[in-house]
């Protein structure tokens, strides 16, 4: 659920922004080691006021915008082909990630950048600089900048990329917070009196120094809210300095490593830390009657024992306590039941479902290799002039006047476009309709389709239904996006008789096949107790059932499409679980589902592919 301002009081909502305007101020500091933050932020006069406060703490450096559908020769850089057809040498053109150097990259609509761009930026990122290698160029430039990711997903499937969300030292939601909230009187005059103190704090901050025990505090404050990846901890470190050296201070102090369990820790925990244990209370110590009387010598070593011993670690642990407590509080309300969800519901990466099927007609292109144009492939023309571009000077050099003012290409230089398409998915629920439980298992397909009929209209995906009773599998409802024509098949279906469960497999096998072959991404759900009762001749016998069963699951198996075995039964069945590894299908146990939960489970199936 998207946080409402109206759901926030005043002053929570002026909590949030005086976070916010904490994150941008030590942004500033030290850009280059915090790497960035994430905004969770639709435009409007809340999001520019926080971005026009980091661009002016942050001047004169640089302000770069990258759009999501950037190629990669204007990210990274590449062969400028006009100067080096001009010119008959290589000359290379500079990329978006050096022009930032120094400065902060922007990515807009950071929730749709695509795997292999946000990749390209992770690996410049760590290390620091920009590796060319290619069209004959070889060159490595260094650059760092901050990025500032403009995540506008209206829901988790639409997010920024988990590498990049790593590398990142905040996030900030600024969705909860009024414009009426955003003074921009008084956010001038803390401009005026803070870019001193950034400058100051900048110049200082080598000298900043982390004692073990804060580090340990942060690590094991990490570790107490879920948090696995070592890059938070080294995070919540650098916010620490930055905070220290903000205030003047020479040593990370107890309430910096605070602010940086709440801004760094905070919005990664995964779990509630749990309640300490009680300790025990030991025993007095009985005074011994035959003890030998004191020593004054005795005396004098136990004072110097005293004057050397190791600090008390309880002092430690009083602080330890301290951050992790200010690191609770900060966690936001939903952020524990969404991750919930989230054991279930997978994002995906681009938020949608169906195979990427590459080297088709249509599609999206995605770069080029080099082959020679033939089966319909289309020829890439500025990749191909690009290849021919560094070797004309020594091509025309045994030609004719003529022959020299024109582009001399040959077959080796030639590059075919790469194309990828995203598929359509179709969801084939196979369903259970034997048995007196028939309607409860029915009830449930039926809420599961019509839930997930919803996400057609944006996804363009299909359902299909398949049902099997008696001796017979029906395909009751072709592949479809019509709720109307959904609700009509599935009202009238009858429920009882047997459980031809190998026809059902056979069927559905038929089925995805058949829509594969039509360019769809077939995704089967099987919905039943796994215990077959009618062979594929139509005679009973269980023994005989559930081998031809077993044996079209391994068929089915061989297709190799996205499979979920949900099973149906009061208590997980042994029987089910055999199936379902006999078809490789994801299995699980789910004797009271409703249609939620089925339509969760299904649309995790759909995104995250075959298991």
């Amino acid at each position: 659920m998207t946080p409402n301002a109206d759901h926030l009081s005043d002053e929570d909502q002026d909590s949030l922004w005086q976070q916010a305007v904490q994150v941008a101020v030590l942004l500033a500091i030290d850009p280059g080691t915090l790497g960035g933050v994430r905004i969770r932020a639709s435009a409007g006069p809340v999001r520019d006021a926080w971005l026009n406060l980091l661009r002016s703490l942050m001047s004169p450096s640089r302000w770069v915008r990258m759009p999501v559908s950037i190629t990669d020769e204007r990210l990274l850089g590449g062969l400028d082909l006009s100067a080096t057809l001009a010119s008959g040498r290589p000359v290379l053109q500079h990329g978006l990630l050096v022009e930032a150097d120094g400065g902060t990259l922007i990515l807009t609509m950071a929730e749709r950048l695509p795997t292999s761009t946000a990749a390209r930026l992770t690996q410049v990122m760590d290390e620091g600089a920009v590796v060319l290698e290619r069209d004959g160029l070889a060159e490595r430039r260094a650059t760092r900048f901050a990025v500032v990711a403009l995540d506008e997903g209206l829901s988790e499937e639409e997010s920024l990329s988990q590498a990049l969300r790593d590398r990142l030292a905040f996030e900030l939601d600024l969705r909860p917070i009024s414009p009426r909230r955003v003074n921009d009187v008084d956010m001038q005059q803390m401009m005026s009196g803070s870019i001193d103190d950034i400058a100051a704090a900048r110049a200082g901050l080598a000298g900043i120094e982390v004692p073990d025990e804060v580090l340990r505090v942060l690590c094991g404050t990490a570790m107490a809210l879920g948090v696995d990846s070592m890059r938070a901890s080294i995070m919540a470190r650098a916010v620490a300095r930055a905070s220290a050296a903000l205030f003047g201070n020479q040593t990370v102090s107890d309430d910096d490593a605070r602010l940086a369990a709440t801004l760094v820790l905070s919005p990664r925990a995964t779990r509630m830390p749990s309640a300490p244990e009680q300790e025990q209370e030991e025993p007095p110590e009985q005074p011994i009657d035959d003890a030998p009387p004191n020593d004054p010598d005795d005396d004098k070593d136990d004072q110097q024992d005293d004057q050397t011993s190791p600090p008390d670690p309880s002092l430690n642990k009083a602080m330890e306590d301290r951050v992790l407590e200010a690191a609770k509080a900060a966690i936001p309300a939903g952020l524990l039941s969404q991750l919930f969800a989230g054991s279930l519901q997978q994002r995906a990466s681009s938020g949608k479902s169906g195979a990427m099927v590459k080297g088709g007609q249509r599609g999206r292109p995605s770069g080029s290799r080099r082959a020679q144009p033939a089966h319909g492939s289309r020829l890439h023309l500025i990749d191909t002039l690009r290849a021919a571009a560094p070797w004309q000077k020594i091509r025309k050099a045994t030609l004719g006047p003529e022959a020299q003012q024109r582009v001399q290409v040959r077959s080796d230089d030639f590059h075919i476009a790469r194309i990828k398409q995203k598929t359509a998915t179709t969801t084939l629920f196979v369903v259970d309709a034997s048995g007196s439980s028939a309607l409860h298992r029915l009830a449930e397909a039926k809420g599961a389709v019509e839930l997930l009929l919803a996400d057609c209209y944006v996804r363009r995906d299909q359902v299909a239904l398949i049902a099997f009773r008696g001796k017979v599998a029906e395909l009751l409802l072709p592949p479809t996006r019509s709720l109307v024509r959904a609700k009509r098949s599935l009202s009238g279906l009858p429920g009882g008789g047997g459980t031809p469960l190998a026809t059902a497999i056979d069927t559905a096998a038929s089925v995805a096949e058949g829509l594969r072959r039509r360019g769809q991404s077939p995704v089967v759900v099987l919905l039943t107790d796994g215990r077959a009762n009618v062979a594929r001749d139509g005679s009973g016998g269980r023994e005989r059932a559930q081998s031809e069963a077993t044996q079209a699951a391994r068929q089915l198996a061989a297709l190799q499409v996205p499979l979920l075995f949900i099973d149906t039964s009061p208590k997980p069945q042994e029987a089910a679980a055999q199936l379902a590894g006999a078809m490789r299908a994801r299995y699980i146990p789910l004797p009271q589902a409703g249609a939620a939960a089925v339509s969760l489970a299904v649309r995790a199936a759909t995104q995250n592919g075959a298991p």
